[in-house]
């Protein structure tokens, strides 16, 4: 490496991780708790007996959205939310078009890591809550929803990991978070080569403390199950 290169990947270090810390990690937070609002309240609608015409009606658009997001790229999402909005007189900044994307997308794929922990509970737990005078939603919450939370960490933390890698889309609406950043440095140098290298090498590492953190948690909800 030349003494040019060295000084480019030193200078590029800091700003990058700084926007990993100012936008990427923020944007990936915000947009995942938003994303499990949105996938709890679809994966409810999907598993709760059918009732009526209003729920009928309510099942056909989550089954839809859900096809629809799970269907199309992330990156036509975030296009058509910042670019398609304004043209129906709804103009929204960069940043809450980015959380609107990702929560979206996320709350579509998640919904089915939901619905399938939910399901994965055996339903002689759901004739015991019912057996004691509970009622449906009673024993979900108290019973059937702390089994499939533990279910579910693991891939849940999966799709946050995988958020925080995606969030590198939200170039595209011109929020200046980590990869947006290696853009302006690699294009103001025209020296490509080095510069996304080092942003890999930089989104590794956040993800590797990720995958710290998710693996204790997961030994953590392993011992207050076992109590």
């Amino acid at each position: 490496m030349t003494e040019a290169r060295a000084a480019l990947v030193i200078n590029a270090f800091w700003p990058m991780v700084k926007a990993g810390f100012l936008y990427s990690i923020p944007l990936a937070v915000v947009s995942f708790i938003f994303g499990i609002l949105i996938a709890l309240a679809v994966a409810l609608v999907r598993v709760i007996p059918v009732t009526g015409i209003f729920h009928r009606v309510l099942l056909g658009m989550v089954k839809f959205y859900v096809s629809a997001i799970r269907g199309t790229p992330m990156l036509v999402q975030l296009m058509v939310v910042f670019y398609g909005l304004p043209a129906i007189g709804i103009t929204l900044d960069p940043l809450p078009t980015a959380v609107i994307g990702f929560s979206l997308n996320i709350g579509a794929y998640a919904s089915e890591t939901i619905r399938a922990a939910i399901l994965s509970v055996p339903k002689g737990q759901w004739e015991a809550g019912f057996s004691i005078g509970m009622t449906y939603m009673q024993t979900f919450r108290r019973i059937i929803m702390p089994q499939a939370f533990r279910v579910s960490v693991p891939p849940l933390s999966n799709t946050f990991i995988s958020l925080f890698k995606e969030t590198s889309l939200a170039s595209v609406v011109t929020i200046t978070e980590l990869f947006r950043v290696a853009q302006q440095i690699a294009n103001a140098s025209y020296d490509f080569l080095p510069v996304y290298i080092e942003a890999g090498l930089i989104y590794w590492v956040f993800c590797f403390f990720l995958f710290i953190v998710q693996a204790k948690l997961e030994k953590r909800l392993d011992r207050y199950v076992a109590k």
